[in-house]
């Protein structure tokens, strides 16, 4: 993977399944990215998205505590991440990831088939999904951008933009395309806790800032703004720093 430019894309798991498995913009999304295998390897950590908060919401209801509302999120995240995994099979690393510390093998198994990109024996894609209570799928991007050296992360959510306030209760709430984050910290509070739908994790954001880690917000409905920021042109989004 010498030579190649990393790429850590948060797939919020909404957009993977909005209710059911949304096939279109699964082969949407490998199109988009197949684009890139030639200079650039991805790694996706995909949330659990809309059904992952319904589930949490019914064991509430029966008086769960937030470890086990967290145990249930990172399943449905995983279950998210072995659809997307399978959508880049060929191109895919073997496993999923479930632990963003560790280190993965920049190689393919000898069993897997040999790679359509290059001839180098190489994946293209990691998918990874939930590692334990307390983290969010936005944290574990973090962390795996801390432990690879890797200072942006994109994060395909189901909104255009950063707002600042909440646009499905306030019309006026306005746009933002660029925010730092000691601002962004203010929209979004502080404190996470299981199924928060936040366009990226409060305590993340703690982490990211120290760290100087540029996270960017883009539709992943509308992939031709994800392909923009890749091929280095302007895109809609937001970009926080």
């Amino acid at each position: 993977m010498k030579n190649k430019e990393t790429i850590i894309i948060s797939l919020g798991g909404s957009l993977v399944a909005p209710g059911e498995i949304d096939l279109g913009f699964l082969k949407n999304f490998k199109h988009s990215l197949q684009k890139y295998f030639g200079n650039k390897i991805f790694f996706i950590l995909v949330g659990g998205g809309k059904i992952c908060r319904n589930y949490q919401k019914a064991l509430a209801e029966f008086g769960a505590k937030n470890v086990d509302k967290d145990w249930l999120g990172i399943r449905v995240s995983r279950l998210n991440a072995e659809v997307v995994k399978q959508v880049f099979a060929e191109y895919s690393y073997p496993k999923i990831i479930t632990d963003p510390t560790k280190k993965v093998e920049s190689r393919r198994a000898k069993s897997r088939t040999a790679p359509p990109v290059g001839g180098t024996g190489a994946w293209d894609v990691a998918v990874a999904g939930g590692w334990k209570p307390g983290w969010s799928t936005d944290y574990c991007s973090v962390m795996l951008a801390k432990n690879s050296g890797v200072k942006t992360i994109i994060n395909l959510t189901n909104i255009d933009y950063v707002y600042d306030k909440d646009p499905k209760q306030f019309p006026d709430a306005k746009a933002i395309k660029e925010i730092n984050w000691k601002d962004f910290k203010k929209i979004v509070g502080d404190k996470w806790t299981p199924g928060l739908s936040m366009p990226f994790d409060p305590r993340a954001s703690k982490i990211a800032e120290s760290l100087k880690i540029k996270v960017a917000i883009i539709n992943g409905k509308n992939l031709e703004r994800l392909e923009d920021l890749l091929s280095n042109k302007p895109f809609i989004g937001t970009i926080i720093s």
